[in-house]
Parts: structure tokens; C-alpha cells; sequence
């Protein structure tokens, strides 16, 4: 699942708003904990942002 930008005017209704914008993530971004080191076993670590917008939509 791509994280991909939408609606970007001011004002404008974004058919999918659990799309996370640059500037909404330039806000968040600094708030998240840096990751830990990568594990030898176990699935690959998923891009925060991604995640972020998977959350998003399972909330909305």
C-alpha cells in the first residue's frame, strides 16, 4: 500500500482524507521515536508514514 498525496488545495475536499499530506507529516514526523535497530529474523519494518495512513483509514 502506497502512501500517496491528494487534495493539497486549501478548502478542497480530499475524497481520500487518510492520505497524509507533506505538510501534515512534516509536523509529525519529528514527533515519532527513531526505529530500532533492524532485527536478524521477523518481517521488514513498514515505513512509518505508511503506517500512519493505514491507521488513518482503518479509523475513518
Amino acid at each position: 500500500m502506497a502512501c500517496r498525496l491528494v487534495g493539497r488545495g486549501v478548502g478542497k475536499r480530499q475524497s481520500r482524507p487518510w492520505i497524509v499530506s507533506d505538510e501534515l507529516w512534516s509536523f509529525i514526523e519529528p514527533l515519532l521515536p527513531k526505529p530500532a535497530p533492524k532485527l536478524v529474523s521477523g518481517r521488514p519494518r513498514v515505513p512509518d508514514r505508511q503506517a500512519l495512513c493505514g491507521i488513518l483509514f482503518v479509523l475513518h
